[in-house]
């Protein structure tokens, strides 16, 4: 079996105006995900990166979410002990890499965009749209059309670098390097 990796264009703009403007409530995503359509399972179930409960408690994907700041064992142990989980990440002295499953359908069509430096997004359509003039399907109510996260930066990522990889074209491998200042600097604050 051989494995083939694919090296993916990472944006640095998306001009898209109204992206991501409606946000994704609770209420809406349980009426949503209760159609029995096992492609949306697969998208949004349980251990998916595009799960709003993939941390254990309900979260708009949509939303810049401060994933660096905690330990994978630890946000996703609800997942880890039913061997439910498909999304890995780490810290190390170069940078940061997050690992995560993509669904089925639409892994051909993903998108990895910086935002202002400040965050990095992961999107792509898991439904086919039927008119290709139709509004761009991340306006309005996008979980009915695609997925996404967003996770907000570390400050010392060096965003201009990232690196985005799809593995045998199932795994998603997102590198993002640590500034040169960064590696250099010990962590935390200076006190005036």
């Amino acid at each position: 079996m051989t494995s083939s990796n694919k090296r993916l264009e990472v944006q640095t703009e998306d001009q898209t105006p109204h992206k991501w403007c409606v946000s994704l409530g609770e209420e809406p995503f349980k009426r949503f995900f209760s159609q029995t359509n096992p492609t949306v399972h697969k998208v949004f179930g349980d251990g998916s990166l595009f799960s709003p409960l993939l941390f254990g408690k309900f979260f708009d994907p949509s939303d810049a979410f401060p994933l660096w700041e905690f330990e994978s064992d630890v946000l996703l142990s609800h997942l880890r002990s039913s061997g439910q989980s498909t999304v890995d990440w780490c810290q190390t002295a170069e940078g940061y890499i997050l690992k995560a499953e993509i669904p089925g359908t639409g892994k051909n069509n993903i998108q990895v965009v910086v935002d202002k430096g400040k965050v990095v997004e992961i999107s792509g359509p898991w439904k086919q749209q039927r008119d290709s003039k139709a509004h761009d399907w991340r306006c309005g109510h996008w979980w009915e059309h695609g997925y996404v996260r967003r996770l907000e930066m570390p400050e010392d990522a060096d965003w201009k670098n990232i690196e985005a990889y799809i593995h045998n074209d199932i795994y998603l491998e997102i590198r993002i390097p640590k500034s040169k200042q960064g590696r250099d600097l010990p962590q935390g604050k200076d006190v005036a």
